[in-house]
């Protein structure tokens, strides 16, 4: 059984007759689900902060020359995580992905940490067997386990590796458990020092990837003076015209599936960080569903 906690308003705020579920092509999922957190709290709180920021999104893209929102965008209430135990979190979110994905939806999910992903590439593989990911993140999260926790957030990746190949963008940094564990691992790495010599890093990214692409954005992949509401901020990351690259190009040549937007870490009194994330969300439907 579904339980849910109450969220009291809709992702851009449209109105109802694009909101209905039964008509909608998307759905929001939002999921503050933070156990694992290392470093900075708070994740838990973004799902929230981003759809309040959301309802400040212009609706009108001037880049595409439409209202994406005219697809139908529902969003379902916040899941409410399962804490204390990682397995059973794990379980239910694939339960709820498999029914949001088995009813033809797209799903869009709001993290809460980066743990919950595995989970929904799990329901995803279920109707894409020849699933690909794609990564943005400061870190690989590539361990094995992290604290005695194999759901960990810094173990997200890992556990997606066990089931599909895995494209990672922006890293810039890694452990030497990582690094020894990659030549058995299937992932492909663009590292950070090496796409800001390469002005076709991303052309070289999507040729790594299969027709169907799951997108996974640690929004900790973005270079820290732009987004430093997260709980693992790393400096010299991806600007926002990197992000739009990469997601021009990927829409362009390959068919995502789905995505997840994780660890934003509301902080404070600013606002930018969360409407980032609201806008990038938007921006990347338009491009899936031009």
């Amino acid at each position: 059984m579904i339980h849910y906690n109450s969220t009291p308003f809709n992702f851009l705020g449209i109105p109802d007759e694009y909101s209905d579920f039964d008509a909608a092509r998307v759905v929001i999922l939002p999921v503050p689900y933070e156990s694992t957190t290392s470093y900075q709290a708070g994740t838990r709180d973004a799902p929230h902060e981003i759809i309040r920021a959301s309802r400040n999104v212009e609706l009108y893209d001037e880049e595409l020359g439409k209202e994406t929102y005219q697809i139908g965008i529902h969003t379902l209430e916040e899941m409410v995580p399962v804490l204390g135990n990682a397995d059973a979190m794990m379980e239910a979110l694939y339960q709820v992905s498999r029914q949001i994905v088995g009813q033809g939806k797209f799903q869009v999910t709001l993290g809460g940490e980066h743990a919950i992903t595995s989970p929904l590439v799990k329901a995803h593989l279920e109707r894409w067997p020849d699933l690909g990911v794609l990564q943005i993140d400061a870190h690989a999260d590539l361990r094995d386990s992290y604290e005695g926790c194999k759901h960990s957030h810094a173990s997200a990746l890992r556990r997606v590796v066990e089931m599909c190949p895995v494209v990672h963008t922006g890293i810039r940094n890694i452990s030497k458990e990582e690094i020894d564990a990659l030549p058995f691992l299937r992932s492909t790495i663009f590292y950070m020092k090496d796409m800001e010599k390469d002005p076709q890093w991303f052309v070289k990214a999507v040729d790594a990837l299969p027709e169907h692409v799951y997108f996974t954005i640690d929004i900790d992949g973005m270079d820290s003076s732009l987004m430093p509401a997260t709980g693992t901020p790393e400096p010299g990351g991806m600007s926002w015209r990197d992000v739009m690259d990469l997601t021009r190009e990927l829409t362009s040549r390959r068919k995502i599936v789905g995505f997840d937007l994780v660890e934003l870490c509301p902080q404070g009194s600013s606002k930018a960080p969360a409407f980032l994330c609201a806008k990038l969300i938007y921006k990347i439907l338009g491009h899936v569903f031009r």
